[in-house]
Parts: structure tokens; sequence; C-alpha cells
């Protein structure tokens, strides 16, 4: 199974960036898949998630409003619509996909997720 996330890149800040990924090797339409990120110096932490069905999102406060998470079930795919980006947006974006969990009561913790990306840097500019 493989994550391959992309759509990273320099942006200024109040841009915007839009971060897919695509899974092979298995199928994920029932299963939650993420967004994480990691800033340096920091741990990584939540940025998105959405259930299997897509009926059911998740954001981290930081975000909420200004990043979209959607998914097309029929490409194996996840992506993440970033708008109105900030400095402290500035990170490596993984995104993750859960095994047996639909997320359709939450998708916030790590330990949901069995499967990673490499990872996609994002880099906000003031």
């Amino acid at each position: 199974v493989q994550l391959q996330a992309s759509g990273g890149g320099l942006v200024q800040a109040g841009g915007s960036l839009r971060l897919s990924c695509a899974a092979s090797g298995r199928t994920f339409r029932s299963d939650a898949m993420g967004w994480f990120r990691t800033a340096p110096g920091k741990e990584r932490e939540f940025v998105a998630a959405i259930s299997g069905s897509g009926g059911s999102t998740y954001y981290a406060d930081s975000v909420k409003g200004r990043f979209t998470i959607s998914r097309d079930n029929a490409k194996n795919a996840v992506y993440l619509r970033m708008n109105s980006l900030k400095p402290e947006d500035t990170a490596v974006y993984y995104c993750a996909a859960s095994d047996g969990y639909s997320g359709s009561f939450g998708a916030t913790d790590t330990d949901k997720y069995v499967y990673w990306g490499q990872g996609t840097q994002v880099t906000v500019s003031s």
C-alpha cells in the first residue's frame, strides 16, 4: 500500500494550494482518511479528516474556515484545499488512511491511521 502526496510548494501569505494524495495497493472507500502536518521543531498535528463516505469532515481549529478536505473514492484519492495560507501553516503535510475505521464518529487521532504517505512540503512566506 502506498499513499503518494503531492501539490506542496512555496506560496505567499494569503495564497492557496491544493494537496492531493493518491492511494494504491488497496481501496479506501470505506475508511477514514486525513491530513496531518509537522512544522519545524514541533510534533505532528492533526489538520483535517474525512469519513469513508465523505459525509463527515473534521478540522483543527487553526485551519477551520480556510482548509477544505474532500475525497474521490472512484480515484482512491483525498485532497486538501488550503486557502488564506499563513506563515504558521508552513510544514510537511502527510496524508494518512485508516484500516477498517469509517471515521463517522471522529478521526482526529493519529492512532486511527495505519497507512502514511511520504509528506509534501508547504512553505508560506510572509
